[in-house]
């Protein structure tokens, strides 16, 4: 069946993407597109750029490119069509509309990347590199589903999967003919080689730790002081907009506010907190008691201070949790006459920055500080496991490859060897695609953007 949907984000832009792919593909866009070189679409050369009109109704709706790039050269390994169009929704709503009408019919989520999978032009985890390639938020991301899509991690389960499956049938062969006993310096070479898949997947697992949770997720990052230290505004200068309430009454912020921002290449999930201070007020003490416990679940703390007021107590409480966490102390409003031996503060914290909220000064510097605290760049070469399936699966191959090994050295009969191996090979198969159910493909698919 061919299938159309919108490539581009469905807002009025300069440029909008029309995809079309399946077995009439290039047909159903000739139905309403007009080269100007006179050929119908059905003689176009493969993958060329083919100038001309789009007609509905014997009217020219716009003028635009079609892309066309015939089986099995293309990204989804069916005949594809691609309408380059100006960006008004009008326009690619009609045009989507009458490639409807002349046989397509609407995309579902990941389709596109679905069928290349099934048509053996990306493997699994280079289709779901896909996904996380289009949700990056940071370049780290970028860079690290880049290096997914162009097979890096698959590479590293297929050098497994064929070194497993060479064992196996060593083994098979054992089982089959018990009379021609294994040579003992064969039997010895077997548990070392079972231990450098160990070792590789197990360093591969190691990433989807602290690394993949940076990648994946961004920190948590509490943003903490007393009242009036300007905690809400250095939110609004890091999110690039007034996210938050400003005011020079002390206790403005009521409750947490929460803004994702990119900070030293990391993904920085920000929590303005309430001031933390003794209050006899209600509702500001159940914003305090928010904050401490914001503060406990971060992953790093901004502790802010007013550089322009000597420290009081409440300030001191603050930094009490600057102890207990990653922290960068801020000395905010450096703008103004200092009133605080920056100092004696180094001295105590690894990492104190002088920054003003209100003119941006030192805020580049709190950037690199990040970037050192969470430097992901040396990993981000697509080999950190970001999937939570990619992770679960990568663990069950170890538990396996393990109980072989351990099966290897006591002893045992080759036929529980084997048993071992092909579970190992079938967690493997699944990371790869070689295993899949249609339900675990909806699963996964489904996750997609429709267009993708």
């Amino acid at each position: 069946m061919t299938i159309a949907a919108l490539a581009t984000p469905p807002v009025s832009g300069a440029l909008g993407i029309i995809r079309v792919s399946g077995p009439d593909a290039i047909p159903c866009a000739g139905a309403l597109f007009e080269p100007n070189n006179g050929r119908p679409l059905s003689q176009q050369p493969s993958h060329t750029a083919v100038y001309g009109r789009v007609r509905l109704d014997g009217r020219v709706l716009d003028q635009g490119l079609c892309l066309i790039m015939r089986a099995p050269r293309s990204p989804t390994g069916e005949d594809v069509a691609e309408l380059h169009l100006h960006g008004s929704m009008v326009v690619l709503n009609a045009a989507l509309s009458a490639l409807w009408r002349h046989g397509a019919r609407p995309a579902q989520p990941g389709e596109f990347t679905r069928r290349a999978f099934l048509n053996g032009k990306l493997e699994l985890s280079q289709a779901e590199a896909v996904r996380d390639l289009i949700s990056a938020r940071t370049l780290d991301a970028a860079f690290n589903a880049a290096g997914q899509l162009s097979g890096v991690i698959e590479r590293r389960y297929m050098s497994a999967y064929h070194t497993l499956a060479g064992l196996l049938a060593h083994f098979q062969a054992a089982a089959d003919y018990p009379e021609e006993d294994l040579p003992p310096y064969e039997l010895a070479e077997m548990p070392p080689v079972l231990g450098a898949v160990i070792a590789d997947l197990q360093s591969l697992l190691d990433t989807y730790g602290e690394q993949g949770r940076v990648l994946r997720e961004g920190v948590r990052c509490a943003i903490i002081g007393k009242p009036n230290v300007g905690k809400s505004s250095l939110l609004n200068a890091l999110a690039g907009y007034d996210r938050a309430i400003v005011s020079e009454a002390p206790g403005t912020t009521r409750d947490t506010l929460e803004e994702n921002v990119s900070l030293g290449g990391v993904l920085l999930r920000l929590t303005d907190c309430a001031g933390i201070r003794l209050t006899q007020d209600p509702l500001e003490r159940q914003g305090v008691d928010r904050s401490r416990a914001a503060a406990e679940k971060a992953g790093l703390l901004f502790v802010v201070l007013d550089a322009s007021r000597p420290l009081d107590d409440d300030d001191r409480q603050a930094l009490d949790y600057a102890r207990e966490s990653p922290a960068v102390v801020l000395l905010n409003k450096c703008d103004l006459p200092a009133r605080v031996e920056g100092d004696a503060l180094e001295a105590a914290f690894l990492h104190v920055c002088r920054v003003s909220a209100l003119t941006g000064e030192g805020l580049d510097y709190l950037d690199s500080v990040v970037r050192r605290l969470f430097d992901t760049r040396a990993v981000c070469d697509g080999s950190v496991l970001t999937g939570a399936r990619q992770a679960a699966a990568t663990r069950a191959t170890l538990d396996a490859a393990r109980e072989a090994r351990d099966a290897l050295e006591r002893g045992y009969t080759p036929d529980a060897v084997m048993v071992e191996l092909e579970r190992a090979m079938n967690a493997l198969s699944e990371l790869t695609g070689r295993a899949m159910t249609e339900d675990m493909l909806d699963t996964i698919f489904e996750e997609f953007c429709i267009g993708k």
